[in-house]
């Protein structure tokens, strides 16, 4: 049987997205999977920035649509969290019940993310809350990332693997990749 994987991330973003997008493909295929990758898409042309927005939109779902399975890559990106179109591609997989992985380039879980954010000013506030200076309150469960997220692959009985990547090949790295391949490749192919 052939299981269709859909591999999301910000690689799309980057200038030698090709070159990225090529290499996980090869080691998809490597591993027995399909992969399907938003790089792979054509997109309809449009009269407006939006709708050309949205022709992608509508595209990346069809492709979510034919994939069994889904490999996010949630390293941080622009900030101290996973790209949002990538947390939208693990929802919108997730709500329709197909099997789930993640993988992060860097080590440092949510909560120490945060906790820098903040340069270490994160104290228990009278409510029992751990809250930042502005008050904010910031969830400590020891997860890679937020709760949702952590929680959604979990109950899928997908896995998250994690690896400090070199800060310049932070997006490119394919360490943490290749290990979660290997656990998605054992647990598709199984079934």
């Amino acid at each position: 049987m052939s299981v269709r994987v859909y591999l999301a991330g910000p690689e799309v973003f980057l200038p030698n997205a090709r070159e990225v997008l090529d290499k996980k493909i090869a080691l998809t295929r490597a591993a027995g999977l399909i992969p399907v990758t938003p790089g792979d898409l054509e997109i309809p042309k449009a009269p407006t920035k939006r709708q050309f927005g949205e022709n992608i939109s509508a595209i990346d779902e069809q492709m979510m649509n034919s994939a069994q399975a889904i490999i996010a890559n949630l390293t941080p990106f622009r900030g101290l969290h996973a790209d949002t179109g990538t947390v939208f591609e693990l929802g919108f997989m997730c709500g329709q019940g197909k099997a789930a992985f993640a993988y992060s380039n860097v080590r440092a879980n949510h909560y120490q993310r945060v906790l820098d954010y903040y340069g270490g000013k994160v104290a228990l506030a009278p409510d029992g809350r751990l809250r930042g200076p502005d008050g904010i309150s910031v969830e400590d469960f020891e997860m890679n990332e937020n709760l949702m997220l952590d929680g959604g692959i979990a109950a899928r009985g997908g896995s998250w693997v994690t690896n400090d990547a070199p800060a310049d090949a932070l997006y490119a790295d394919t360490t943490a990749f290749g290990a979660i391949l290997a656990i998605a490749a054992r647990k598709l192919l199984a079934e």
